[in-house]
């Protein structure tokens, strides 16, 4: 049975400052800068946690998607990435619901398909499939030097009709749904009620959840019940 697996979340942010600010309140490693996102015009940032990553996007030019996404509705929750074993098949899949795949790449360690957000909903979705199924190309060279303790533990998207969204992301990747959850390998991603559809929490499990939200506060930045927003995402911090 193919297993589906998160592998990475972005938020799409006006200024790296936002990188710096998930940096510091997680306390993550260096930042790897993947010179190939200029090809969507970007500068980036990307974290390790475990073997998950997280990254900041921030656009270059106004003709970027993601300077259309900030100007729509503000900094966010942008892309998920998850991880197939069976890449071909996912895209048979896609093809048959109409979903359209805007960008494929195929290299000899890993191949990928970003979906068209009008179709799957809420975010860019990409499914990869690394080869071997360990590695992670996007977080750079020295990502296994520079990962910290702690993992994705999945995401919430708002959207006026979850039950539907969950279902439609489900068949999308071939992974399993329970209601307005979509069950994955390692994670999940819940579907909640809201006027507006978007990627709108990441949860992430750290060692010291505590240490975390002190750092956030001595930022300047607010927290609720384990929850700091940065870069227009909810971030939930859980017990390692």
């Amino acid at each position: 049975m193919t297993q589906v697996r998160l592998r990475q979340l972005v938020i799409a942010a006006e200024a790296l400052e936002t990188a710096e600010a998930l940096a510091e309140v997680l306390g993550l490693g260096p930042g790897f800068p993947d010179p190939g996102v200029g090809e969507f015009g970007l500068v980036n940032r990307v974290y390790a946690v475990g073997d998950q990553f997280l990254e900041v996007v921030v656009p270059t030019a106004l003709t970027a998607p993601a300077a259309r996404f900030i100007a729509r509705g503000g900094e966010g929750g942008y892309m998920a990435i998850f991880q197939t074993d069976d890449l071909a098949a996912t895209r048979a899949r896609l093809d048959a619901m109409n979903i359209r795949r805007v960008w494929n790449i195929d290299l000899a360690d890993i191949s990928a398909s970003h979906l068209h957000p009008g179709d799957i909903g809420a975010a860019i979705v990409s499914i990869d499939e690394a080869r071997p199924a360990g590695s992670w190309r996007w977080g750079g060279p020295d990502w296994e030097k520079n990962t910290v303790p702690g993992r994705l533990t999945g995401a919430a998207v708002t959207t006026r009709d979850p039950q539907s969204l969950a279902a439609h992301w489900g068949n999308a990747l071939g992974a399993p749904v329970s209601g307005t959850v979509v069950k994955l390998a390692d994670a999940q991603i819940e579907f909640h009620q809201g006027t507006e559809e978007r990627l709108a929490k990441f949860r992430v499990s750290v060692p010291e959840p505590g240490a975390a939200a002190a750092r956030a506060i001595r930022r300047g930045l607010d927290v609720v019940d384990n929850e700091v927003r940065i870069g227009g995402v909810g971030i939930v911090l859980e017990s390692a």
